[in-house]
This record gives structure tokens, C-alpha cells and sequence, in this order.
């Protein structure tokens, strides 16, 4: 049955990922595009784009309403953490009739906050590396640290620390941040995509990563037991529904959750060609369809494409 899609901050790569698979998925499909600007290559991914207020916007709710009502919008799929945290709030399900793509409302509101993150983990009996506000620094014990924001951003604006005075520094520069334990080596980060149905079904994906411009630039399938154990006591403490992204460190003193990213993950259409399709079988748990669950062989091993399109050509004039 074909469905009109609402995909958002489709300037983005993960929003694009999403759009790429869906295409393939569903080719009759309907795919509406949104964003704040239109300087990106999210058009070529969509059939319609629209450009949209932020949410902190007081017109966010009611732009989005329109375009869903405008392109009689099946489901929307949310990708900016600012928009997921903005509904999770709210508590919304639905928009204009349209139902929502993303993690449950827990998930959202831990995994947005990464001092409340690792309190959560410690709550539950899971080791955790020690986190603290930036604020109450002390070089006697908080060194060396990562210095990063306490929400969102990503990989951005996130800094090694070595010396009192660097911590010092981006205090000046950045607010409302935490400092983190370091976990080591940095060759063992491994990136999870953790799926769980309405019923309790788990899945989880683990991936050795290498990091490229802050993007998982190199991945391979792993299969490590202690990942496996706390990324699925993890899914069922917050009881996951839909798909979150869990990042970790194996140290000397086993795996370490250091983040969890509440959304579909960069790597959504690396693990999504491995065969781990865990933004189709979100529609599909969504929707109340049967959902096979597949986990891709250890070692399978992918990389990240660029790549470059024109949107418009002139002709070049010679001198």
C-alpha cells in the first residue's frame, strides 16, 4: 500500500540514509523532505521539499501540521534531536493524524542528556565512565577527561583534555557541558544499533568502528559478549521501542557505555546493506507487521562513500 513520508533535517546524512533506503524499499513511496534552508543536497532525495522552522520555533507545531495535511502525510520520521526531544516532551504519538518514527518517550529523555545517561546506567548496575558537570572540575581527580556538551551535537565541539588549563578553556568557550572520563584505547569504540519491538524483541548490531571527520568512516561486525549483555539490559531497563544508537569503549576493564544517541544512527544505511534493517522493521513494528530479525556474520565490514552531484550548471565563459 503506498504511504506519503515526512522525513526531517533532510539536509543531513542520516536523513538521507533514511530517504536511500526507503527508496529502495519502497519505490512507489511518496518521500516529502524538510528543513530550515534549502542549501543542501537533501532535494535529490525526496520527491517534494519544503523548508520548515526550527523547533524551538512557536510556529514549528503548525508548519508541520500544514505540510502534513498539504501532502496527506502517512508517517513522519524525525531526525533532529532538538525536533525528537521537542516531542518526546510533548508526548506526541501523532502529528495532524501522521504518526510519529521514533524511539519511546524514556529512551528520548535519557539518551538526550549525557550526565543523565550515565547516571541511568549506573542505576541499573552497568559500569559507566564517570561524568561530572564541567563546573565542578577538579584537576586532583578529573584528569585526563572529554570535555563535551552535556546534549546533543554529536561528535561536535567534543575535546580531549590533558591539562587544567585546556579544560579551562573550552569552559570559556562552552556552556551547560560535562566532563567525562576517558576511556581507552581509542581503537576499541564500538557502535551499536539497538532494536526492540512493542513485545520485547531485541536486536542488537555491534560495530568496530574507525572515525572519519566525525563520522564512521570504517565498520566491522563484532560479536562481543559483555556489548551484547549490557546494550540488551539497556533496551529493556528504558523498555525500547523503535531504534536507538549505542556508543562504548572495550577497555582493560571491559565495555563501557559512554553515550546513547536516541535516533536512527549515521550508520543507518551501512548496517541497513548488512542486512540489520532496523528502520524498516520500525515501520513494520509501527505498523503491526511481522518482523524477521537478522543478524549480519562477524567480520562483514563496510565504508563510507562521498561523493558530489550538480544541482544546476551555467555555461563556462572563456577568456
Amino acid at each position: 500500500m503506498k504511504k506519503n513520508i515526512l522525513i526531517t533535517a533532510i539536509g543531513g546524512d542520516i536523513a538521507q540514509g533514511i530517504a536511500s533506503i526507503l527508496r529502495q524499499a519502497f519505490p512507489s513511496w511518496s518521500l516529502v523532505g524538510i528543513d530550515v534552508h534549502d542549501r543542501h543536497a537533501g532535494s535529490l532525495f525526496v520527491d517534494y521539499f519544503c523548508q520548515a522552522p526550527r523547533a524551538a520555533d512557536a510556529n514549528y507545531e503548525d508548519a508541520l501540521q500544514t505540510i502534513v495535511r498539504q501532502h496527506q502525510i502517512d508517517l513522519i520520521i524525525p531526525m533532529s534531536e532538538a525536533e525528537l526531544q521537542f516531542l518526546a516532551y510533548q508526548e506526541y504519538i501523532e502529528i495532524g493524524g501522521a504518526k510519529l518514527l521514533m524511539a519511546n518517550h524514556r529512551a528520548i529523555e535519557i539518551g538526550a542528556d549525557k550526565l543523565k545517561t550515565a547516571q541511568f546506567l549506573t542505576s541499573i548496575g552497568l559500569p559507566a565512565p564517570w561524568t561530572d558537570l564541567a563546573e565542578n572540575f577538579d584537576s586532583t581527580k578529573h584528569l585526563p577527561c572529554i570535555f563535551k556538551p552535556r546534549r546533543g551535537a554529536g561528535s561536535k565541539a567534543v575535546f580531549r583534555c590533558d591539562t587544567a588549563k585546556e579544560v579551562t578553556f573550552y569552559q570559556e568557550h562552552h556552556v551547560n557541558a560535562i566532563i567525562q572520563e576517558l576511556l581507552l584505547p581509542a581503537d576499541q569504540e564500538v557502535t551499536c544499533g539497538v532494536f526492540r519491538t512493542i513485545d520485547g524483541k531485541t536486536a542488537v548490531l555491534q560495530l568496530l568502528r574507525t572515525l572519519t571527520g566525525g563520522f564512521t568512516g570504517w565498520a566491522r561486525v563484532i560479536n562481543h559478549s559483555d556489548v551484547l549483555f549490557q546494550c540488551s539490559k539497556l533496551a529493556s531497563a528504558l523498555n525500547l521501542r523503535g531504534s536507538i544508537n549505542v556508543q562504548l569503549r572495550i577497555t582493560a576493564n571491559g565495555a563501557k557505555i559512554f553515550e546513547i544517541n536516541p535516533r536512527f544512527s549515521s550508520t543507518v544505511l551501512m548496517r541497513h546493506q548488512m542486512g540489520f534493517s532496523d528502520l524498516l522493521w520500525s515501520i513494520q513494528d509501527l505498523m503491526g507487521d511481522d518482523i524477521h530479525l537478522f543478524s549480519p556474520q562477524v567480520g562483514t565490514t563496510a565504508v563510507r562513500l562521498q561523493g558530489a552531484q550538480l544541482l544546476s550548471s551555467h555555461a563556462l565563459g572563456k577568456t
